[in-house]
């Protein structure tokens, strides 16, 4: 159990059926009346941010989120599996289940899987990637006086912008969250 006098950020906690992580906190201690913990809280779920202001003793479950390392092994139709690395046990997941980061993503690459009481609802990729171009314009030399940007297909599939100097072949290292080519590799 948790007490909302004992938030703090990154406290995960059971309310109303959905599990929230605390955000932001503040404990306030108006003149007049109560004190009251303001707070932003975010469904971990759902990703919705609320905020809400409880009575410092307003009590709540903890919720335990389980982040386990899996290896991306393979796709088969909409089902993408993954390999517990300790268990050798595949977890099969849905395409609706993967975030949009999730196209920078190739075969054996190690990834966050984020559940809670064993149901899936996040799979965090590496931060930084490495991929080669598959597909792009040719490179024009001598033309990098403007940020210039040009679409590149990398091995996933995925379509990202880089600079002119970019060529097919190069390896290239891409910022998964932002999906931003950050340089060669």
């Amino acid at each position: 159990m948790v007490t909302a006098g004992d938030f703090r950020n990154g406290i995960t906690f059971e309310m109303e059926g959905g599990v929230y992580q605390i955000i932001e906190f503040q404990h306030v201690k108006p003149g007049k009346g109560a004190a009251f913990v303001r707070t932003k809280i975010k469904n971990v779920i759902s990703g919705a941010v609320v905020e809400r202001t409880f009575s410092p003793t307003d009590k709540f479950e903890n919720a335990y989120i389980d982040r386990k390392d899996m290896q991306y092994s393979y796709t088969d139709g909409d089902l993408y599996y993954f390999m517990d690395l300790e268990t050798f046990e595949q977890l099969p997941l849905n395409a609706d289940q993967l975030p949009d980061s999730f196209k920078f993503v190739k075969e054996e690459m190690i990834c966050k899987i984020i559940s809670y009481k064993g149901n899936v609802f996040d799979v965090e990729p590496p931060t930084f990637v490495e991929l080669e171009v598959t597909q792009t314009d040719p490179g024009f030399a001598g033309n990098t006086a403007t940020n210039t940007l040009k679409p590149a297909t990398l091995e996933t599939g995925a379509v990202i912008k880089v600079p002119l100097f970019i060529n097919e072949g190069d390896v290239l290292k891409i910022d998964t969250r932002t999906g931003e080519y950050l340089s060669r590799a």
